[in-house]
């Protein structure tokens, strides 16, 4: 059987349902939370990536294994990648998230990455209301590393949301 490479809307919706369900805090992050943003796709995805409530790791594993999920990459407590044969890729990312709305998250060297309030936020795409990465947070967690073709495409979709872009 060929791996699937691509999420559809359908597949989003479809990982989103199973967390809201579950009552676990996350946000949308990367391709699909930029085009979230947007308020379209813009663009194919591989993976849907989800931010969460760290608290709930173990949660959301049994979830997504539950309903067909394998872990492919287990970079735990930085991330974790997951594949389904009908929903293709989920990458979650743990993030200790504060009282004051502010997060941090474990970076690779075994420091952590600490985010403003500001880059959680809430959009509407598709006629549902999804806690999203802001575009501030998009734009920062599109840094450090060198862009594939895709991130700049991103970075070129943010660029034209900001209130700050000529």
């Amino acid at each position: 059987m060929q791996q699937k490479e691509i999420t559809t809307q359908e597949d989003l919706f479809t990982v989103l349902d199973l967390i809201e369900a579950a009552g676990i805090p996350y946000w949308l992050d990367g391709g699909w939370g930029v085009d979230a943003l947007c308020g379209r796709q813009t663009r194919p995805h591989r993976d849907i990536d989800i931010d969460f409530d760290a608290t709930y790791t173990q949660q959301l594993l049994d979830l997504l294994t539950a309903h067909g999920y394998k872990i492919t990459t287990d970079w735990r407590p930085v991330r974790i990648e997951l594949y389904h044969p009908r929903l293709s890729y989920i990458d979650i990312h743990p993030f200790q998230v504060m009282p004051d709305g502010t997060a941090s998250q474990a970076d690779p060297t075994g420091g952590r990455y600490q985010f403003p309030a500001d880059y959680f936020t809430t959009v509407t795409y598709a006629g549902r209301t999804i806690p999203a990465i802001s575009i501030k947070g998009q734009e920062a967690f599109h840094t450090g590393y060198d862009l594939r073709e895709t991130d700049k495409q991103d970075l070129q979709n943010l660029k034209s949301l900001s209130p700050n872009s000529n």
